[in-house]
């Protein structure tokens, strides 16, 4: 089935390179005892699997290309960075679970910021729900954004005592550009939730029997998953999708998705 779906499966990677917005994921996977990892790369039409003896920047490029220059929607992992074309907006829901986690254990002096950055990142949001709504106005966008990123560059021009927020500081320095991306872009995702959710079973999947034996068996995995993964997203029938494949003379790309030029 794998080597009858391969050229769709190339056809798969071919577009998420070509998706006006990708969101990238990854999880530890075994294969034949070895740490490997499962990433994931989703648009709002198709994901595309692929399990490899790595988790850095030639791993991601394998599938993405080292040029991508469409939306990245993505974590705090520092490999995503790397993609100097791509326009970047970093997950807003990892920041305010990161607060939320500090916030439980900081002492009343260390509060203050996890505080503060969670509250602008809400107010982000909310002010993102008005401009959905047209409850505000394009210049009033452009001066409630330009108030929140100064507030947040407020709170980064400080030097902190406690060792977790001078991390999170510091995480927050890097990632200043890529946080109010959403604010420019209406359409645009906040959070990366679309690889959490490809990325999800794939991890149940790994508790339950492990990984892979083989490398042949791994690619065979990253294969079938993108194809039935991408046929949920399209609502299509997964088992008529893989009979009709299996039907052919010879392999083929079978169409799950047409190309939408950026």
């Amino acid at each position: 089935m794998a080597r009858r779906a391969e050229p769709t499966y190339q056809e798969l990677v071919r577009q998420i390179r070509g998706s006006p917005s990708v969101t990238p994921d990854e999880t530890g996977w075994k294969v034949n005892g070895q740490l490997w990892w499962m990433w994931a790369f989703s648009s709002d039409e198709l994901t595309v699997y692929s399990i490899q003896p790595g988790r850095g920047f030639e791993q991601a490029t394998a599938i993405l290309g080292a040029d991508f220059d469409g939306f990245l929607v993505r974590d705090g992992w520092i490999v995503y960075r790397r993609f100097t074309q791509a326009v970047h907006q970093t997950c807003v829901a990892h920041l305010l679970r990161r607060c939320g986690e500090m916030l439980e254990v900081s002492t009343s002096a260390a509060a203050p910021l996890p505080s503060t950055v969670k509250e602008i990142l809400q107010d982000g949001l909310n002010l993102r729900d008005r401009r959905d709504r047209e409850q505000i106005g394009q210049q009033g966008l452009a001066i409630a954004r330009g108030k929140l990123e100064a507030r947040l560059d407020r709170v980064l021009s400080r030097n902190y005592r406690s060792l977790a927020n001078r991390r999170f500081a510091n995480h927050l320095r890097r990632e200043r550009e890529a946080i109010f991306t959403f604010l420019y872009y209406p359409g645009l995702d906040a959070t990366n939730y679309h690889a959490e959710q490809a990325i999800r079973p794939m991890v149940v999947t790994r508790k339950v029997w492990g990984g892979n034996r083989t490398e042949k068996g791994a690619r065979t995995q990253g294969i079938l998953v993108s194809i039935l993964q991408t046929c949920r997203q399209q609502l299509r029938p997964a088992t008529e999708f893989l009979q009709k494949m299996l039907h052919l003379p010879k392999p083929k790309a079978l169409e799950l998705v047409p190309l939408t030029p950026r």
